[in-house]
């Protein structure tokens, strides 16, 4: 071979790199870029509910486009969260980029390219949005069936079946096993149906389960914790922003009834330590549970919990009358149990 030969087919072989990476991501990044029609400047939040992100990052709206990169080790199910609060599942994976486009002010529809997993949760969405309420869970049961070994099943199973009014966790139950025929080794699912083989607790109208615990503090806690007018279950993490967005609920309205308002939190993070720097750094006045077991802390079963941010609000009596509500529901429903009770009062 000639020089000249040589050097041709090497400054070929060079190109043809620079170019196959110029139309990629690196390996071990993943990239969420878009644009939205009505919106100029903002900001959105991005965690992950299986840990594959630590926190919540933050990704800036300029001109109604936006970019955002991260390391990954794996597979990981992002959440991004828009300023009116509204929530969008992003299925990331190392070395692949995802687009999304839509209106701010339908949100709903907002389309979202680049993987399988998102553009099939794009499909679901779709058809979610001409469902009628009662039939979702149906729906949505037979999306999970079809896509037994993908991460939107899991997510749409804790969104639809355990993140609810009332949970389904028979239905629940039955599609973690079937989903874990197909994946075996899938930690999450181990996790879940560990979780859901030891639910007991957490049942509208039920009593809320007798139990003993530690805060982060050292002080025993315990159900005579939660004698007051009206008592809430908080659990949180840091990783996750709706569920400290929660907390920040719970402070304002622990300030304004005081000893009326009785509150319980669970962190799931898994340093004890953090967590108490945490609850003293924003003079959190009520009892904290750390035990650095993470989903293995057993008042998560004990109380029917099995995801984060969660809640049960309580009265003073023992008896569950909400659970799990978004944070905004929570402080508005908190605040009508007060009046409520205020008006009763004044009855009596």
């Amino acid at each position: 071979m000639n020089i000249n030969m040589f050097f041709f087919r090497y400054v070929g072989i060079l190109i043809a790199v620079l170019l196959l990476a110029s139309c990629g991501v690196d390996d071990g990044r993943f990239k969420l870029e878009g644009r939205l029609r009505n919106i100029n400047q903002g900001e959105f939040w991005v965690y992950s509910t299986d840990g594959g992100i630590a926190g919540f990052d933050t990704i800036a709206v300029r001109n109604g486009r936006f970019s955002y990169e991260t390391e990954l080790r794996g597979p990981s199910t992002l959440v991004v969260v828009f300023p009116n609060y509204s929530e969008q599942p992003v299925f990331a994976e190392p070395g692949e980029k995802v687009h999304i486009k839509g209106d701010a002010t339908h949100l709903k529809e907002m389309i979202i390219e680049g993987t399988d997993d998102n553009e099939r949760m794009t499909e679901l969405r779709m058809e979610l949005n001409e469902t009628a309420p009662p039939d979702v869970p149906k729906v949505v049961s037979e999306y999970i069936k079809e896509h037994l070994e993908s991460p939107t099943s899991i997510y749409l199973l804790q969104r639809y079946f355990l993140l609810t009014h009332t949970p389904d966790y028979r239905q629940a139950q039955k599609l973690v096993n079937m989903m874990l025929k197909e994946n075996p080794e899938n930690g999450q699912l181990m996790r879940l149906q560990k979780q859901l083989r030891n639910l007991q607790g957490g049942a509208l109208k039920s009593k809320l389960a007798a139990f003993t615990a530690t805060d982060v503090k050292g002080r025993k806690v315990s159900e005579k914790n939660l004698k007051s007018k009206l008592n809430v279950v908080s659990v949180w993490a840091t990783w996750s922003y709706n569920s400290m967005d929660q907390q920040r609920k719970l402070k304002v309205l622990k300030d304004k009834y005081g000893d009326k308002l009785g509150i319980l939190s669970i962190c799931i993070d898994g340093r004890p330590a953090e967590c108490k720097n945490l609850v003293e750094r924003d003079s959190l006045k009520w009892s904290t549970i750390c035990d650095g077991r993470m989903w293995e802390t057993p008042l998560l079963a004990k109380f029917g919990l099995a995801d984060v941010p969660a809640n049960l609000i309580i009265d003073e009596k023992g008896v569950i009358l909400e659970r799990n509500l978004q944070p905004q529901k929570l402080e508005g429903r908190v605040n009508e149990l007060m009046l409520k009770n205020k008006v009763n009062a004044l009855l009596d």
